[in-house]
């Protein structure tokens, strides 16, 4: 069998079955399938729990002994087996086997590891998983469906979340769903209101990047391109987060281009906002904020170099 981070609660509401194999590489969804496992056991009478980390192949007479023995306190167990790299060794696949095919109702395995490859997804020991229990892919949520994704935590959590915000914490969290997760619940501490706007989410950043986000913004407004260059340079200097400068910056353009209060080239500014974003993710090789210091040029009404692949040479 096989199910999801979506499917796994209403999964285990219905049944426990006698192992699961927790795959994936994203913090947040394993810690949150392997809480629902644990409290689904809890409340069918597994008291006792045991975690054994298998390193190069080896700790499997570990694992065989916890399997084949229960404390005097406990009528039932989890056995945990973290093995990050899905590889359990020579002596691995043969535990593996013997738990998941002799599955008794006293214990529960829970398998964890990262994201499998081809290869060792056609593993004997995870199809006698599979058969005798359940692999929960955990994978990473894809980009284009972070904005929903988020909306539905901040529903979960009691938020009602504007537009606007879900664009800056996509932009700010994109890639690492356990940040995303805690800016959501620092929300909820900070909006006592129940109400998450743009304002909410960039109080919550440390205060020289407060302070001088709004100024970049007016800068870009005005069309004052050496103001605009001092403030990203400070930004920069301080640490500030590039996702949420990009976001800021984009913000402005939007909203020049609607009032169209100036003749830009806009065209040309979301091909080079484009591509500082492409660089942050390292798409594309360059330094974003160099080409954030090329848009507010632009921006500025100021010449700058042509649009082109940026190449950053190092010494030799």
């Amino acid at each position: 069998m096989k199910l999801t981070a979506d499917t796994l609660a209403a999964h285990v509401a219905r049944q426990l079955l006698p192992a699961y194999h927790l795959c994936g590489d994203e913090a947040l969804l394993v810690n949150e399938a392997a809480d629902a496992l644990r409290t689904a056991a809890r409340a069918r009478g597994f008291t006792e729990r045991e975690v054994h980390f298998i390193e190069r192949g080896t700790g499997w007479e570990a694992v065989q002994a916890a399997a084949a023995t229960l404390s005097l306190f406990a009528a039932r167990k989890v056995l945990e087996i973290r093995m990050p790299t899905g590889k359990p060794g020579a002596a691995g696949p043969r535990v593996l086997e013997g738990l998941f095919r002799g599955a008794r109702e006293d214990l529960l395995v829970i398998v964890f590891t990262g994201r499998l490859d081809r290869e060792t997804q056609g593993a004997s020991w995870v199809l006698a998983l599979e058969q005798s229990g359940a692999r929960v892919m955990l994978d990473p949520v894809d980009p284009g469906k972070l904005t929903a994704w988020l909306a539905e935590r901040c529903r979960r959590a009691g938020l009602e979340v504007e537009p606007q915000a879900l664009e800056l914490l996509a932009a700010r969290t994109e890639g690492n769903l356990l940040a995303a997760q805690q800016e959501i619940d620092k929300m909820r501490l900070l909006c006592a209101d129940g109400r998450l706007d743009a304002a909410a989410v960039l109080a919550s950043v440390a205060d020289s990047a407060r302070f001088e986000l709004p100024q970049l913004a007016a800068a870009i407004a005005a069309g004052d391109a050496p103001r605009a260059l001092r403030v990203l340079t400070g930004l920069r200097a301080e640490g500030a987060e590039l996702p949420l400068v990009l976001w800021v910056t984009v913000r402005e353009l939007r909203a020049l281009r609607r009032g169209r209060t100036r003749r830009l080239p806009f065209g040309r500014l979301a091909e080079r906002a484009l591509r500082a974003d492409r660089m942050l993710k390292g798409q594309l090789r360059g330094d974003p904020w160099d080409e954030l210091a090329l848009l507010a040029l632009e921006a500025g009404g100021r010449s700058a170099l042509p649009v082109g692949p940026v190449v950053r040479r190092t010494g030799t």
